[in-house]
């Protein structure tokens, strides 16, 4: 359920309370893609990179936010208009001709050694030095400079003696001559609104949005990581550029008004006041950024409407751009600002509200009661009713009137690509009860999903159902905003969250324990828990735990039911991506039978907080508890969210790969190139096209998924790997990574 929260947190550390239990920043963004193994050497970064030409837009320009329209970089060898040029490093800096590829030099003194045998003496002349163009293989465009440098090799001659002067040639010389090929490509893809991809684009960040949505800005990079990890310092962080724009047909007098949302904070980190949002502008025949709007940092508030007027003649050009950028901690996902609804447009004013849209707030997350997934055999195997009668849906009105509430819109699931039940969602029950829907309002409503339960006659020992929400307005409004979806999963486990991590939790102190409460469907075996850990302020990777299970005495954790044996204990370890939980089996792979209702968790051996990924978009702190005294008193979590532990039940579910034992049929569908290094093609049969895909280890850890058949695999290690096509009984594909 959606939840209003007070915010209380800790500037770049954590809140602690007396009971012992943390809240703090996560410092890496585990959704978003990996970095990329960089297999260049640190001389020559730029061999073999791609160059882009950004295609010129035409206004209007608008970005809801409700889809991702971040330019897509395809590095395609064989791609239409492909050019390409060859860069060498050293070059003549007469001719600026490129030298012999033996040519190599020094920039220590190099010289010539007479020795005189009459004397014994010897004396040491100094090679003049050559000047030589030196470029910058590091980055592009390639700078050169004119350095002096040496032959590399010294000359011993001895007078006297009639034979060829010895040479010896420098070991490893400063600069030897390289090459570098580039290519450059010229994008032409209209829908794609922003050139790079350092801002996070997400549902899930920000504090009642208007729609579906937000662009976020912190002090990660685009692969999730710190720009500068361990460090205090502040500086700009995020920057999100548009493509160039044509604002040559237009003046002063068109009413050009740049607009857009922002809030600072969010459901992550309040931004102090010396931390700030900016805006610029792009003077093309200046070739400068302009200031031309800042916000400094602040706590929550809702999202405030902006609109600055273009009026400088300098920005009426070709090739105008506009950005945003942030300023503040550069050491994890903190200070942050969420933006929405970016507009530029002629014939515009002060007053246009330009937001006039009917939109889902949030994604749904699940139409079962209580929990976003239960083992498959658990949920066909009851004899109640177990979808919620209370699924939460969040509306915002965003036109500047009250707009009539007699639309309707519904809940429907899909199996395979084809529909197997609706639910209505009535006009009047969104607006809970008003004839209309109030201006700029947002309205919060639950509705029963138990009319529609999820059919239980798929076979298998897992499925995945396709669901969809979509609401309707009589006045116009983006259609992408009626709509969202989601996957609702049966696998082998019980879990709360949404699979995103908001932030880090947990409880402090030697011997602390931290105990989640799950009401099962009906009482059966465990084989381990999933835990997703997070990187906050301190790296606890090294630290130990316990993993224990405990039978539900009277609301608290009880009698102690399995616990890891003291000298085999755990560490936290991270996943690679978003929803990738790391599987913790018990010793010996052994099952510990549960009652319906039981506790999971850990006692850990070290005092620091292990740092277990807070999903702050669903409340069930409730059945959260932690205790700092042995086990003899329980507090329940005061941080409002859901941890993300789940526990593993014994299924037909394969334990040790957490998959479909291999069949002896012969597979339907493949994979290629296989083995592959980059970029794997899944072909499935037609019906299952809309299935997910996971990548598992040999260890049994999900290590990525795929929705759109098709895998990176850049970021995987070299090894062994199982693909899954989840809710089918396609048998696993063995993928080998290089």
């Amino acid at each position: 359920m959606r939840f209003k929260i007070a915010f209380v947190f800790l500037i770049l550390g954590f809140l602690s309370l007396a009971q012992g239990i943390e809240i703090g920043p996560i410092m890496r963004n585990l959704q978003l893609a990996a970095r990329p193994n960089q297999l260049k050497s640190n001389a020559n970064l730029i061999d073999s990179t791609f160059f882009f030409t950004p295609d010129t837009l035409q206004l209007p320009f608008f970005d809801d936010f409700s889809s991702n329209k971040f330019q897509k970089y395809t590095e395609d060898f064989n791609a239409p208009g492909l050019t390409e040029q060859v860069f060498y490093q050293l070059l003549n800096p007469q001719n600026l001709q490129p030298l012999a590829s033996t040519a190599a030099f020094t920039d220590q003194a190099t010289f010539r050694r007479t020795y005189d045998v009459t004397t014994s003496s010897y004396t040491d002349s100094i090679f003049q030095t050559i000047a030589i163009k030196v470029g910058d293989f590091s980055a592009f465009p390639i700078v050169y400079t004119t350095l002096d440098l040496y032959p590399p090799y010294y000359i011993y001659d001895t007078i006297g003696v009639p034979d060829t002067p010895d040479t010896v040639w420098v070991q490893n010389p400063s600069y030897i001559q390289d090459e570098a090929t580039i290519f450059f490509a010229t994008l032409n893809d209209p829908a794609a609104l922003w050139l790079d991809h350092h801002a996070y684009h997400n549902y899930r960040f920000a504090f009642e949005p208007r729609s579906l949505g937000v662009v976020t800005f912190d002090g990660l990079d685009e692969f999730g990581y710190p720009y500068a990890i361990g460090t205090s310092l502040t500086n700009t962080a995020d920057y999100l550029h548009s493509k160039p724009l044509d604002l040559s047909p237009y003046t002063a007098a068109d009413s050009l008004y740049f607009s857009f949302l922002v809030q600072p904070q969010g459901f992550g980190d309040v931004p102090e006041a010396t931390d700030s949002l900016i805006v610029e502008f792009y003077a093309k025949d200046l070739d400068q950024w302009v200031w031309v709007w800042s916000m400094a940092g602040d706590t929550l508030q809702p999202f405030k409407v902006v609109h600055i007027p273009v009026l400088n003649a300098q920005f009426f050009k070709k090739g105008f751009q506009f950005r945003f950028r942030n300023y503040g901690a550069l050491s994890g996902s903190l200070d942050h600002f969420h933006i929405d609804y970016v507009h530029l447009r002629p014939q515009s004013d002060i007053a246009d509200t330009l937001f006039k849209d009917f939109a889902w707030v949030y994604p749904m997350n699940s139409l079962l009661d209580t929990y976003t997934s239960v083992p498959w055999d658990h949920y066909k195997a009851s004899t109640t009713n177990r979808m919620s009668s209370a699924v939460s849906v969040s509306i915002h009105n965003g036109s500047a009137n009250a707009e009539n509430n007699s639309t309707a819109g519904q809940i429907s699931y899909s199996y395979n690509g084809t529909l197997e039940a609706a639910g209505g969602l009535p006009g009047f029950i969104l607006s809970n009860g008003a004839l209309n829907y109030a201006p700029q309002t947002t309205y919060n409503s639950n509705h029963d999903m138990t009319p529609i339960p999820f059919d239980i006659n798929y076979p298998g020992n897992e499925q995945v159902f396709r669901v969809k929400g979509t609401i309707a307005a009589q006045f116009p409004n983006l259609p992408l905003n009626d709509t969202t979806g989601f996957y609702q999963s049966f696998s082998n486990y019980y879990s709360y969250d949404d699979g995103s991590a908001e932030a880090a939790f947990g409880p402090t102190g030697a011997q602390a324990r931290l105990a989640v409460q799950f009401d099962a469907y009906e009482a059966d075996s465990l084989v381990g828990l999933a835990l997703h850990f997070v990187p906050s302020v301190n790296d606890v990777s090294s630290k130990l735990f316990l993993i224990s299970v405990w039978s539900n005495e009277n609301g608290h954790p009880g009698q102690l039911l399995y616990e890891d044996d003291v000298f085999f204990p755990r560490m936290p370890t991270y996943g690679n991506d978003r929803d990738v939980f790391i599987n913790y089996f018990f010793a010996d792979t052994q099952k510990v039978s549960v009652p319906a209702s039981f506790f999971v968790g850990w006692r850990q051996l070290d005092p620091e907080r292990l740092n277990l990924g807070l999903d702050r978009n669903i409340d069930h702190s409730n059945k959260v508890q932690y205790s700092v005294d042995g086990g003899f008193t329980w507090y329940t979590s005061p941080f409002e969210g859901s941890a993300m532990l789940r526990p593993i039940f014994s299924t037909a579910l394969d334990a040790s790969l957490g998959i479909d034992s291999p069949l002896s049929a012969i597979p339907t569908w493949s994979c290629y190139p296989n083995p592959s290094a980059g970029e794997v093609h899944v072909v499935v049969p037609q019906q299952f096209e809309n299935q997910l895909i996971q990548i598992i280890n040999l260890q049994g850890q999900v290590v990525g998924q795929a929705e759109d058949l098709i895998i990176h695999t850049e970021a995987l290690p070299e090894g062994i790997y199982m693909l899954h096509c989840l809710g089918t009984n396609l048998a696993p594909l063995k993928l080998v990574v290089r």
